[in-house]
């Protein structure tokens, strides 16, 4: 047997049924490879019983529910695209999801019956079932799974996840790879050799996923831990203390992060981050969203040369990593490009060369398109195939690469360019800020002037105290023309849990945009 047809769960049933496929960490609740399996295969035949056929689409409208994963792999073995759905969308964005992604089956989960209940009578022809529990209008997920036999489909076929961008900019997008055409089982997660070579994947792990399922990374990259055979602890939700007590409660091996993850945990007083032991850890890694540098320093300087990162897009084009050690030789950078080539390229079009800033595209990455949208797909791709995130950023003689920001959020004040992530970098570093943003805001002289959003650490604080303060301090570390001219403060910033900032819902109240 080839490690490629060992690397998926339906083997590890067989092998290790025993084994802890996930743990809730809420609850304890534990759920085996065979278990995992046998509800799978149940789950997959009711698909097929609802009569979804290869490539036709299901909706997943879910908190962090234990059936989760059940769900995901029913689809991965019933050749369907299942689309994950953000919980914190309304029932007119999460309903345009549905029927954008022609689903004709919408699971959701007991945790978002308000949402689901708004969501129910605008899904017609569409089957509606609920997991943990019901309301009315939906079936229960479990009874009607129950009802299906545990037996493997006769004739499996590899399904795949469809999501969709956050939206932000208009309708969300549906980001569409073609079905695998490879044998059943042998449909290997490119994350899983990827964890694999960079992060010590094994059957013994225990990865930490302190973030909702619904998002791409904490999705795929559990399953991939899954198709080694390792174990998936799933917290409910986000909690710095309580994150440190489940390493040590679980002897956690291995956890994928982003930056405020990093920031709140850092914020714990010394005691309490002392209080927890963390040497069970082997690799940690963070996405989503620019780390700042002190930010990621004092968190090698806290865990060891242990703590990785990556930057990708869930196009799934393009992926740059770095270790702890090639980031204290780079600082700053995201790492080198290990599925595609990275290439810069000007505003005419033109590949430049070290240290040229531009827009970053991905060549020869793997092949997607944005389900419905032609004219999109057409739009992040350029003469030579190569496509484009929308980020811009340089590489050094080395080929690493260093982010610059989104094209999208730059701000042009008196003719002169800004690029606002440098500054966030800064103001978060801040003792007295739990989150900040920066945009351009009309001004009639400039153009735009440099606005920073801020997220006190202390609701209670002074704000006019805390912005002369903080005013102070971007001008002792920041260029004249870079030091916002305004500070504003916000209870919470529109944040996903992934770490990504909507910053483009923040700049849209300040230019007058619904």
């Amino acid at each position: 047997m080839s490690e490629a047809v060992r690397l998926h769960p339906v083997d590890h049933a067989v092998n290790r049924p025993d084994h802890p496929a996930y743990i809730m960490a809420a609850t304890g609740e534990c759920v085996s490879y065979a278990e995992l399996d046998a509800r799978a295969n149940r789950g997959a035949r009711l698909i097929r019983s609802l009569g979804l056929t290869r490539g036709q689409g299901m909706a997943v409208l879910m908190d962090n529910s234990p059936r989760y994963f059940e769900i995901l792999w029913a689809a991965e073995r019933s050749g369907i695209y299942c689309t994950c759905i953000s919980s914190k969308l309304n029932a007119a964005e999460a309903e345009y999801i549905v029927r954008d992604g022609d689903c004709r089956v919408l699971i959701a989960s007991k945790g978002v019956a308000a949402l689901a209940a708004e969501l129910a009578p605008r899904m017609d022809g569409c089957a509606l079932l609920m997991a943990d529990g019901t309301i009315p209008g939906f079936r229960s997920y479990e009874d009607a799974r129950d009802e299906q036999s545990a037996q493997a489909l006769d004739d499996p076929r590899p399904g795949g996840i469809m999501l969709y961008s956050s939206g932000t900019t208009g309708h969300p997008k549906g980001i569409k790879h073609p079905l695998s055409e490879e044998p059943f089982g042998s449909n290997v997660s490119p994350l899983a050799m990827l964890g694999k070579g960079l992060y010590g994947f094994s059957a013994d792990m225990v990865y930490l996923s302190p973030a909702p399922l619904y998002h791409a990374a904490p999705l795929r990259w559990s399953m991939a831990v899954q198709q080694v055979g390792g174990t998936v602890l799933v917290m409910d939700r986000f909690d710095p203390e309580e994150a440190l007590r489940l390493i040590e409660r679980y002897k956690v091996t291995h956890a994928q992060w982003v930056p405020t993850h990093f920031i709140r945990m850092l914020k714990l007083p010394e005691e309490v981050r002392k209080a927890y032991d963390h040497s069970s850890l082997k690799a940690v890694w963070h996405a989503a969203a620019p780390c700042p540098v002190p930010v990621k320093r004092a968190m090698i300087d806290w865990w060891g040369p242990i703590v990785g990162e990556y930057y990708a897009g869930t196009e799934g084009s393009g992926l740059c990593a770095i270790s702890s050690a090639e980031w204290l030789a780079h600082e700053g950078s995201v790492g080198r490009n290990l599925i595609s080539t990275t290439k810069i390229v000007g505003e005419d079009g033109t590949v430049l060369g070290p240290r040229e800033e531009g827009t970053i595209y991905f060549a020869g990455g793997a092949s997607f398109e944005y389900h419905n949208d032609p004219d999109k797909t057409a739009e992040v791709h350029n003469e030579q195939g190569w496509n484009t995130l929308g980020d811009v950023g340089w590489l050094d003689e080395e080929g690493y690469l260093y982010l610059t920001d989104r094209k999208s959020f730059m701000i042009i004040s008196g003719g002169v360019n800004i690029y606002p992530q440098e500054i966030e970098n800064l103001l978060v570093t801040h003792p007295d800020v739990a989150d900040a943003a920066v945009i351009g805001a009309p001004h009639e002289e400039m153009g735009e002037e440099v606005v920073a959003v801020i997220q006190p650490a202390d609701p209670e604080a002074d704000r006019d105290e805390l912005a002369a303060r903080l005013g102070a301090f971007a001008r002792e570390h920041l260029s004249h023309v870079k030091a916002p001219r305004r500070y504003d403060f916000r209870d919470e910033l529109p944040r996903a849990e992934t770490g990504k900032l909507y910053k483009r819902l923040l700049r849209d109240e300040y230019w007058g945009k619904s």
